[in-house]
């Protein structure tokens, strides 16, 4: 077997990758789209490259990127911070989900591509990327702000998701129209899920035992051999090899060695990740990317808009302020490595081709926006929010102006009507009429008069005193709501 070609080949690719890498990180660009965009140049699809490089050279390595991804998604699960708070978890991530995969599904169906197509488009659009997430609360400096709690806890439950979504999805995809079989699958995928969660939530302790060698080396041949071995056996029980990938890590990390794990887990996960990445380039077709160009853009911009109602309602939930709600938008909108398990899933189903460029296209668009807009968040943030509280003060003092005039007027009328220059009421008339009738016109009726127009001047000072009295407390009240009044 001579490699020579392709091993230089793909060495000028990975170290092409790392270029661009480092000059994305300039600008705040993760590495996703990045190790796409190398994939993509060196096509066989667009011959942008002056060695073309078959995919195919790549897919074992590829696959081991993709189980080594859920492995690290599975192994960075905080079961404890999940369970302490459940409730608001499944509350907050479930909006979140809800929210984007109902309008993504609608969306799907409106594209027409079919019905599992829009399954798939459904789940692109759900959830967000965790590795570009993670990384980005770490390169932004955000692992304090108040609202990063919320933001991993929304990316644990869409952690949970993502394992029962691509169980019922791999049994969607199978193909199989008998009710029985479709039934049996399901029920089989989700006793293997409820199994291992069973084991990685009361067997951490059962496992620490099984993983108990201080060799290095043995050590990291372990958990990568339980890795492989977990992914193939999710491939046979229906539930996808990412998924049984997934799930060991989660037991794993419930071990005492989960610490150790990463430690040898991560750099084998960024290496063998890129080749997962570039391999999704390699199958792109740029000459596609035109039929998918408007629903691309569509989906963008659901997904952002979407993503401002639901970061805020979030925020709101968790009793955060606006800004905290904008800075959990522009993260959670990122969307990378499960569209494109997704898109890989579909391929291999023989689902509608447009699928995998959309993936592409879509995770490309989001994963360069996504960064940019997170980085600036707290700028965006203050423009935003400096326009709505310059509204908000504008408005209060026009209510201000309007009440000010309605005192003015009233106090105006009683002032007149203390001097006598307000004509009579009805009542008054009334009164002096049934008086002359009476023959009341004595001195004693004078007297009458006096008393009454003492009491009636007494009534309008107080209510003069008691109209300036809300007045004054009206606009301490004003002062107090809004510190720039």
């Amino acid at each position: 077997m001579h490699l020579g070609e392709e091993l230089v080949v793909l060495g000028v690719l990975l170290l092409i990758a790392y270029g661009l890498g480092r000059a994305g990180k300039l600008i705040g660009l993760p590495s996703i789209p990045i190790y796409m965009i190398v994939g993509l140049l060196a096509s066989t699809n667009t011959g942008w490259f002056p060695i073309s490089f078959d995919s195919h050279s790549i897919e074992l390595i590829a696959i081991f990127g993709l189980i080594l991804l859920l492995f690290n998604l599975g192994l960075e699960f905080d079961q404890d911070e999940f369970f302490s708070n459940a409730g608001r978890l499944i509350v907050s991530g479930g909006s979140y989900i809800a929210v984007n995969m109902g309008v993504g599904l609608v969306f799907g169906f409106m594209l027409g591509w079919g019905t599992r197509e829009a399954l798939i488009i459904a789940g692109m659009t759900a959830t967000s990327s965790s590795a570009i997430v993670t990384k980005l609360l770490i390169e932004l400096n955000r692992l304090a702000n108040r609202e990063t709690p919320m933001i991993l806890g929304v990316t644990v439950v869409e952690d949970i998701f993502i394992a029962i979504y691509l169980a019922i999805v791999s049994v969607v995809l199978s193909g199989e129209t008998d009710p029985l079989p479709v039934v049996l699958k399901l029920v089989v995928a989700f006793a293997f899920l409820v199994a291992m969660f069973a084991v990685a939530r009361w067997g951490g302790a059962v496992v620490s035992k099984l993983m108990r060698t201080r060799d290095d080396e043995l050590f990291t041949v372990l958990f990568f051999g339980l890795a492989v071995l977990f992914a193939g056996l999710g491939e046979i029980l229906g539930v996808t090899d990412a998924i049984g990938a997934f799930l060991i890590g989660l037991i794993i990390g419930a071990t005492r060695y989960r610490n150790r794990v990463e430690q040898f887990a991560l750099p084998m996960r960024d290496v063998f990740g890129a080749f997962f990445f570039l391999n999704f380039g390699l199958g792109l077709n740029p000459s596609l990317f035109p039929s998918v160009l408007g629903p691309v853009v569509i989906a963008v911009g659901i997904t952002v808009a979407l993503n401002v109602i639901a970061g805020q309602f979030v925020a709101w939930l968790n009793k955060l302020g606006p800004q905290a709600g904008i800075n959990t938008a522009v993260i959670l909108q990122n969307r990378g490595e499960f569209a494109l398990i997704l898109a890989t899933l579909s391929a291999g189903a023989g689902l509608d081709e447009r699928l995998q460029p959309f993936a592409g296209l879509y995770v490309l668009i989001m994963a360069v926006l996504g960064p940019v807009l997170a980085a600036n968040s707290e700028r965006i943030g203050g423009v935003v929010l400096r326009t709505r509280r310059r509204a908000e003060r504008e408005a209060a003092e026009a209510r201000r102006v309007e009440r000010d005039a309605r005192h003015a007027e009233e106090i105006a009328l009683m002032e007149a009507a203390l001097a006598g220059e307000a004509p009579a009421s009805s009542g008054d008339a009334d009164r002096d009429d049934e008086e002359a009738l009476l023959g009341t016109d004595g001195p004693g009726a004078a007297q009458h008069d006096d008393d009454d127009d003492l009491d009636e001047q007494e009534r309008a000072r107080a209510t003069i005193l008691a109209e300036q009295a809300g007045q004054q407390s009206d606009q301490r009240a004003t002062r107090q709501r809004d510190p720039e009044y």
